[in-house]
């Protein structure tokens, strides 16, 4: 179940972007999380990305091209040992023509997200999931469980966490 918070404006969220985000920090983030796209060294593209507000666990691997939300980075949480792959997107608001939808995204540790993947706002992935290439992840995925598909669905529960 994917937790948002609507925000509800007379006219099209999106044109009026900057009253709910001050545009200088939304071109910091910008700036840090497009510099982020081609950085190599993990290390290091970890340190640039928790500037923004993102948690990130210790040894999580961010491969080249990912896509982390701008406005709202801060609302990103990722676990320790997990990887995030090539060109994923990760995003926490969803603009609307008569509001703004914006909810956390947990990604936990030992996870796997798989190339091209993108996870929608609000949405919790657990502990050791793996989500397969070309995904989308709109839905909470329980601790264990292997999906993909757009939308995702559960491909393979993990039996050893609770019973189907």
């Amino acid at each position: 179940m994917r937790r948002l918070t609507f925000f509800r404006t007379s006219k099209n969220s999106l044109h009026h972007w900057k009253s709910f985000k001050n545009p200088l920090i939304v071109a910091r983030n910008f700036a840090i999380i497009e510099f982020c796209k081609f950085v190599p060294s993990m290390r290091v593209k970890r340190a640039l990305l928790r500037l923004t507000g993102m948690k990130i666990g210790s040894d999580t691997s961010i491969a080249l091209g990912v896509q982390f939300d701008i406005f709202f980075p801060e609302d990103i949480e990722i676990g320790s040992n997990t990887i995030i792959g090539y060109r994923a997107t990760i995003i926490t608001h969803e603009f609307l023509v008569k509001g703004l939808k914006r909810g956390p995204v947990k990604i936990g540790s030992n996870v796997l997200v798989g190339a091209n993947s993108t996870v929608l706002a609000g949405v919790e992935i657990g502990d050791g999931a793996i989500v397969s290439a070309m995904s989308l992840v709109n839905n909470d995925v329980k601790a264990g469980d292997f999906v993909g598909g757009v939308p995702a669905r559960i491909l393979k529960v993990n039996n050893n966490s609770r019973k189907r």
